[in-house]
């Protein structure tokens, strides 16, 4: 039966809506979040504009090396040896092999599989993988001692498709009701493949670290990283120290978007084994060529959808089958996956789903986190089938989201009952009527319908749907057993005490706005301690969406016990008392929220303890002639619960937003031998301003109870919706379908004049064939020497 879509109202400023009412925020009135009257400025903003912001290059520690890793430039080899060039002078150089690690030659994280150096003797997995260390005291001798170092190597067979690799990484199936059985009755079943490759972060700042041995044995590091605990453990075991030994401390940190989750903890190690061994302090800040070709990118997925539609237009039955491509070694590859499956059938209603996902490895370089996490992976196959079905039906995709998105009291396929905070139909009507979806489709059509052969371009409108996971997926925040701490120093300031860093995202602005809130106080009056495993405790990563629902509501706990605690102390309002009543401290751990508990072996239960919501409506214009895509407008509707800072909050939807048109339109890695070839900024392209439409964010609060502050977190959101509404705006203008990411021109005018496809995005293509000679068979002697060929071996840099 359809039901009913729930009113959503859009209030001009002043107007208070009752907490039943859904309440959208338009981005042009000053209608504030519900934490403060006002938003404050970014705590960090004017270091940042003055350049008083020391980020990891710039840090100075007297007396620094230099340093350097000797990488693989073979997919997949046994490493043969190590050689150190007899013409050269290495008494000036410190060289590090993994006979050096005191500790597990293994980067610690989920899987211990990937080492911080490979062996003589180990296997080399993929192009670029780290095999040896040199430092030096200064840049020129750095450069020479690497020219003058070679790995040689044996060359294995290398596997580059995920679908025929045998190496399986995860796997995971949620099931609900019987697919087959209630496909085998749809009077309509809509079939689709849908392949997306490989996505670069591309923060502002590249990976840096700086290493400092100290005089008690131990080594700190400063960097520019999102996990600091993550290279904390990680230091623990490969350099075998306790505690407090290993000590990690964030720099000012340009960016990360998932892609500084990770990869710090192997760059750390390196600045590290550096540091010990040269007894000086060892700075690895990597280039942009470095950085794209070595670290983690978003993995490349392949997605196998049919879904079933009864004869009276109700979703009954999804078959997912999700691929993706975990590269050389595990990282984060099976919660990415995990993420990636919970979310594949999309935010709609369905009584028969079966979702199987299963990662596997290739010789290409590791894959890792970035925004989404998974989710725009597959949620884009969700969003294509829907469209499609739609075509099919000759609906509105509009309508057939009206239609089937979840409301309140209905089941996933993990069995989790939305008992609250369920906002899809409130972004989706919000998004629809800022940009006239009804109306603008109808004239596209029309339009499309009528063009001519003559036709120079042709414009398109669509729209996509998705719900995002807010925190660690399952019992992954049960594990994680979080601590965020608040403390009122014997000089009477209030110190807020968490590993969650700040990356551009805001967190050094709205932790004290919330606690401030909460104790009553001003805004200036609380202070921030900096990111130092020596001080804070493990609140856990700064990931996941998680950082301003699920620590954020910590620090708001331990707000309301600090502030009882002097009240009562002091027989006075805590504003008016708390200058003399410390020292004091509350370390608040977190608690399983309300719920189903989550079995991580059937799959059954609250995957998480709630979603955010968002849709995406975007215009294109789409070049017949060159099949270049023009996004000219775009809306994105954000259900984030509660929102603390609006201003913040709208600058992740319009960040998030254009990463996803670059996702979208031109973003791809292409790969040869396993080895990313467009790996500079001249050549991997992202949306620059002159490239970014009008975007406009709305933002929509259904609170989540079971955090004080209502919030559900936003940064992810964005991203899982721009592709698929773009795509669907494509098909809108021209008529084809695309089924891969990007939708490169050459792609849009393949599809439109029945051609060949380009390669699919993800693979790599086998090295060719040398249309030159090896340099040992080419004559002796300069004059009749033409040129030079590369070399086969792997030794260089």
């Amino acid at each position: 039966m359809e039901r009913p879509s729930q009113n959503v109202r859009t209030l001009p400023p002043g107007v208070i809506a009752p907490d039943t009412t859904p309440l959208v925020i338009p981005t042009d009135a000053p209608a504030p979040g519900r934490a403060r009257p006002a938003a404050p400025l970014r705590r960090e903003g004017p270091a940042k504009l003055t350049g008083e912001a020391k980020y990891a290059d710039d840090l100075v520690f007297p007396g620094a090396w230099f340093g350097a890793t000797i990488r693989s430039t073979q997919p997949r080899a046994r490493l043969l040896g190590i050689e150190l060039a007899d013409a050269f002078d290495w008494k000036r150089i410190v060289v590090v092999t993994a006979d050096d690690i005191p500790g597990e030659n293994i980067v610690s994280l989920i899987d211990d599989d990937q080492p911080v150096l490979v062996p003589v003797g180990g296997e080399i997995r993929h192009q670029a993988e780290a095999c040896a260390l040199i430092a030096a005291p200064d840049r020129a001798m750095l450069a020479e001692a690497r020219r003058h170092i070679t790995l040689r190597t044996e060359r294995l067979p290398a596997v580059f498709d995920p679908l025929t690799s045998e190496t399986e990484f995860a796997h995971y199936t949620v099931e609900a009701g019987d697919a087959a059985a209630a496909m085998e009755t749809a009077a309509l079943v809509i079939e689709g493949v849908y392949r997306v490759g490989h996505q670069e972060q591309l923060y502002i700042e590249n990976q840096a670290m700086i290493a400092v041995p100290r005089e008690d044995g131990g080594v700190t590091v400063h960097g520019s990283l999102q996990c600091p605990y993550y290279i904390h453990k990680a230091m623990k075991r490969a350099l075998d120290m306790g505690d407090e030994l290993a000590v990690v401390v964030q720099a000012e940190t340009g960016g990360g978007f998932g892609g500084k989750e990770e990869y710090p903890s192997v760059i750390a190690l390196h600045a590290a084994l550096l540091a010990l061994k040269c007894h000086k302090p060892v700075r690895m800040i990597y280039d942009r060529h470095e950085d794209i070709s070595a670290t983690t990118k978003r993995h490349p997925a392949v997605v196998r959808y049919r879904s079933g539609v009864s004869d009276i237009g109700e979703l009954i039955a999804q078959e997912v089958e999700v691929i993706m491509d975990g590269g050389a070694y595990c990282t984060l590859t099976p919660v990415v996956l995990s993420r990636g499956v919970l979310h594949a059938g999309g935010p709609y209603r369905c009584p028969n789903v079966r979702i199987t996902g299963r990662a596997m490895a290739t010789n290409t370089p590791p894959n890792g986190a970035f925004r989404g996490f998974g989710a725009p992976q597959t949620e884009f196959a969700a969003e294509m089938q829907i469209n499609r079905i739609a075509e099919a039906l000759d609906a509105s995709p509009l309508d057939l989201r009206r239609r089937w998105v979840y409301r309140e009291g209905d089941v996933t396929p993990t069995g989790q009952v939305l008992r609250e905070s369920v906002g899809g139909i409130e972004v989706l009507e919000a998004a629809a009527e800022a940009l006239a979806f009804d109306r603008t489709h109808a004239q596209t059509r029309s339009m499309r319908e009528g063009r001519t052969d003559g036709a120079r371009t042709a414009t398109g409108i669509g729209v996509a749907l998705a719900w995002h996971g807010a925190g660690f997926t399952g019992s992954g925040e049960v594990r994680l057993a979080s601590v965020a701490s608040l403390e009122l120093t014997d000089g009477g300031r209030i110190r807020i005490l968490t590993a969650s860093t700040e990356m551009g995202q805001g967190t050094k602005t709205i932790f004290p706005q919330i606690v401030a809130d909460a104790l009553g106080v001003d805004y200036d009056d609380v202070e921030i301690a900096p990111q130092d495993t020596s001080i804070v405790p493990n609140s856990g990563p700064t990931v996941a969406s998680r950082t301003a629902m699920v620590v954020g509501g910590l620090l708001i706990k331990a707000a309301e016990k600090l502030r009882a605690r002097v009240e009562e102390s002091t027989g006075r309002s805590f504003a008016e008392s708390y200058r003399e009543a410390g020292p004091m401290r509350i370390d608040e751990q977190f608690v399983p929220y309300p719920g189903e508990p989550f079995d991580d072996k059937t799959y059954r239960g609250d995957a998480y303890p709630a979603f955010g919501w968002a849709c995406a409506v975007a215009k294109v214009d789409v070049d017949l002639d060159t099949g270049e895509v023009t996004v000219r407008d775009c809306v994105s509707a954000n259900d984030i619960g509660r929102v603390i800072h609006p201003v913040l909050a709208e600058g992740q939807v319009e960040g998030g937003t254009l990463q996803a048109i670059g996702y979208a339109t031109i973003e791809e890695m292409k790969l040869v031998d396993g080895r990313y070839l467009n790996d500079r900024l001249a050549t991997y392209l992202i949306p620059t301003s002159l490239d970014a439409p009008r975007i406009r964010s709305i933002l929509v609060e259904k609170p989540f109870s079971g955090v004080p502050h209502g919030a559900k977190g936003i940064g992810e959101l964005p991203m899982d919706v721009g592709a698929p509404a773009i795509v669907a705006a494509i098909h809108d203008a021209t008529g084809v379908w695309i089924h891969e990411l990007p939708a490169t021109p050459e792609r849009i005018l393949a599809a439109l004049t029945n051609g060949e496809m380009p390669q699919a995005p993800g693979l790599s293509l086998e090295e060719p064939t040398p249309q030159t000679p090896r340099i040992e068979d080419l004559p002796a002697g300069g004059d009749e020497m033409p040129f030079r060929a590369p070399t086969d071996h792997a030794g260089a840099p």
